[in-house]
């Protein structure tokens, strides 16, 4: 949009800049006066170029209601000469976006992107019965079971959550042809090594990987799935992880450990918006002692150099967590390690490479994003455990993480992503809240 009645040249100049560097992220609709943008249908406005005019013209601000992008300069960022406006703007209750760098523009459109795909789009969860099961004590705690949490999903983002029968997906798998399986792992054979999953396990494996295809196939507009595959595992002779990665390698779906609804959205929301490498594990703190060590039969923890009290153990089914291929530092797929999983399942036993991560998950109430900047500072074993290969993590405050932590369940996401957060939240119309 423009400020005064005419745009002036300066604002040709610095659109086709915008234009040339959103390509094919943005379909740009035709530019309009200030005092006519509350009525455009728009995901954004963007302002490419400020003036003077901003000062006499607030009430007009004031009824947008979609975010308001500032980006003024050619090189995808606001000028520092508008800094004065935007402030103008803040303090009278007109809040707006302004990247500090190209990296940051992308990142926004990116989650405009995100935002715009939720609305109408499916999540899948497969499960039968909460109450019952292999551990019914832990599983009969957590919100993303209840009817509130997919409420609120589509509430909140206009996501619609389909709970579909995990038996009946079993049934589906089971009743997959003998010759789609084996035409299957020999295509999956040139880039996934299964030599060390016995001959059915591997057909299992991909039977559940058909059945789910079949079920994609069948229903779009799905983002995300999962499956309550721990506590219901006598549903199943195998587990979905090899699924998932291939799922998200062929289609991009993105996936759900335990059916986890929260953890699904927000792995979905920082991938879809940062392009950022995410995954999901149990957090195991060092300050929770016995009640941590004794869930993964371990008998301490890692030793660290320093301040245990600050470290965490990450680690799920046995190994860090599944992680896709495409960004593993090491990948392999392994028999299953949890006891309460059939014989024939597997696992995914892979790392993300050492270094900056960032732990994020979204609250029960949808609107924050719980943000930790950590440190990924080695990968542990333990034999004869249920964690042969676990992540060792760093935060700045070990009391105050545990204290505000929303979940045991935390997605994982490479480098630090603070401040990239913190940028497309606002558009997201999330807060962020540092821990």
């Amino acid at each position: 949009m423009y400020l005064e009645d005419i745009p002036q040249q300066s604002f040709h100049i610095q659109l086709e800049a915008l234009r040339a560097i959103a390509g094919h992220m943005v379909a740009w609709l035709e530019p309009c006066r200030l005092p006519e943008a509350d009525g455009v249908q728009a995901d954004a406005v963007i302002v490419p170029d400020m003036s003077g005019a901003a000062y006499r013209q607030l009430d007009y601000f004031q009824r947008i209601r979609v975010p308001i992008l500032v980006v003024t300069s050619e090189f995808g960022t606001v000028s520092m000469w508008d800094w004065e406006i935007r402030d103008f703007l803040a303090r009278r209750g007109v809040p707006t976006i302004a990247p500090t760098a190209r990296t940051e523009f992308e990142d926004i459109l990116r989650a405009l992107g995100a935002k715009a795909t939720l609305r109408g789009a499916r999540m899948l969860a497969y499960l039968d019965d909460l109450g019952a099961g292999k551990q019914p004590d832990i599983f009969k705690r957590f919100y993303w079971y209840e009817d509130d949490c997919a409420g609120a999903l589509a509430d909140v983002f206009g996501t619609v959550v389909e709970k579909r029968s995990f038996r009946e997906l079993a049934a589906r798998a089971a009743a997959v042809p003998a010759s789609r399986v084996t035409e299957e792992i020999a295509r999956v054979s040139n880039g996934v090594q299964l030599s060390e999953l016995g001959l059915r396990a591997r057909e299992e494996a991909l039977r559940m990987k058909l059945a789910l295809s079949d079920e994609l196939d069948e229903t779009p507009g799905v983002i995300a799935a999962g499956i309550n595959c721990l506590n219901e595992s006598e549903t199943s002779a195998t587990t979905p992880c090899l699924a998932w990665n291939l799922l998200f390698e062929e289609r991009g779906l993105i996936w759900g450990c335990e059916a986890d609804l929260t953890s699904m959205i927000t792995k979905y929301l920082v991938n879809a918006s940062l392009d950022a490498p995410v995954m999901m594990t149990n957090l195991y703190p060092f300050l929770m002692g016995q009640a941590a060590l004794k869930h993964e039969k371990i008998p301490h923890f890692p030793p660290v150099s320093a301040q245990p009290e600050n470290h965490i153990l990450a680690a799920h089914c046995g190994f860090f967590g599944i992680v896709p291929q495409r960004w593993a530092s090491q990948w392999a797929v392994r028999p299953r390690v949890l006891e309460i999983v059939d014989p024939r399942a597997h696992a995914l036993d892979a790392r993300f490479p050492e270094g900056d991560v960032t732990l994020v998950k979204i609250t029960s109430t949808m609107d924050r994003l719980s943000v930790t900047p950590a440190v990924l500072s080695e990968y542990a074993q333990f034999e004869n455990s249920d964690c042969l290969n676990g992540a060792v993590l760093r935060v700045e405050d070990g009391y105050r993480f545990v204290e505000n932590l929303p979940s045991h369940h935390a997605i994982i996401a490479v480098g630090d992503l603070t401040r990239r957060l913190d940028v497309v939240s606002r558009v997201l119309d999330l807060e962020t809240f540092r821990i």
